[in-house]
């Protein structure tokens, strides 16, 4: 079983999360690059002949580009989408991996797991519906993930272990590796500019530097610790290493747990997931 045969909400709400994460990094990103063309514009004059400055121009368009993303972001409200999407996605797919391998709340004594696993989900999207439309149904995937409810506790075991916790390890692993690289990189390129700003400022005082690009650099630098708030590389990283850590502890024990202690392993495994998207969602600025 895999994110295939998940139920077709899920697939409905991975797709309106995506969207909003790219148009929330589009967006951001024209606001933060207009912001510093317009600090570019204010830091040269040319003149031709008589006429208007053309960096001034440069610095009015810079403006007008920051403000249009800026009103997109206000008016589009995509993180906002995003955020609802990657929440019901995460609800969704915790649950379908829940009933499928018969864990709580739905163990082998649930009545009607069936209806039970419908009204979890239903309770689960119900406050997310003004932003993620859930329409699609997923057939193939139903019958895949009744089949497995259905397999004995050792297929179910393995199942669980190796295409959930395992590849959700993985997952969280291979993004804190990721998150760190990149944390380091923007750190290194931010203390650059720093300097390079620094050096600039240095040389207009003594007279040997007529152009302030140190503002040109202070907006650049602005801007890139903006969008390192904005990725959350740092909290990520953490987030991330503290849930592959777990789900580790998690896949050792997994093969030695019994029958009777199932459903409850699975359940703390779910949390483990369940506490880093809390904290992620924790960690965004237009969360509600």
């Amino acid at each position: 079983m895999d994110d295939r045969h998940l139920p077709g909400f899920y697939h409905d709400a991975e797709a309106v999360s995506q969207r909003g994460q790219r148009l929330t990094l589009l967006f951001s990103r024209v606001r933060l690059l207009g912001a510093v063309v317009a600090a570019l514009g204010g830091a040269f004059k040319w003149k031709v002949g008589e006429g208007v400055d053309i960096w001034a121009w440069v610095a009015l368009l810079g403006f007008l580009v920051a403000l249009f993303g800026e009103i997109l972001l206000w008016v589009v409200h995509p993180e906002q989408k995003w955020n609802a999407g990657r929440t019901v996605a995460e609800r969704v797919k915790s649950l379908a991996w829940r009933y499928a391998v018969l864990g709580d709340p739905f163990p082998a004594t649930t009545r009607d797991p069936r209806k039970q696993f419908e009204l979890a989900i239903a309770d689960a999207v119900g406050d997310h519906r003004k932003r993620v439309l859930l329409t699609s149904t997923n057939d193939e995937g139903d019958r895949v993930v009744a089949a497995l409810r259905a397999a004995s506790f050792a297929e179910r075991k393995k199942a669980y272990r190796e295409d959930r916790v395992l590849r959700q390890l993985t997952w969280y692993r291979d993004k804190a590796a990721l998150n760190e690289t990149r944390a380091t990189v923007f750190r290194v390129l931010l203390i650059v500019g720093e300097l390079v700003a620094i050096l600039f400022a240095t040389l207009r005082i003594n007279g040997a530097w007529d152009v302030d690009l140190s503002g040109v650099l202070a907006a650049a630098v602005a801007g890139g610790a903006a969008w390192i708030g904005l990725r959350q590389y740092e909290n990520l990283r953490v987030t991330y290493a503290a849930a592959a850590g777990e789900l580790a502890d998690v896949y050792q024990r997994l093969p030695y747990t019994e029958q009777d202690d199932w459903a409850a392993t699975v359940a703390d495994a779910e949390a483990v997931i369940s506490k880093e998207h809390t904290a992620w969602l924790a960690s965004r600025p237009s969360a509600t």
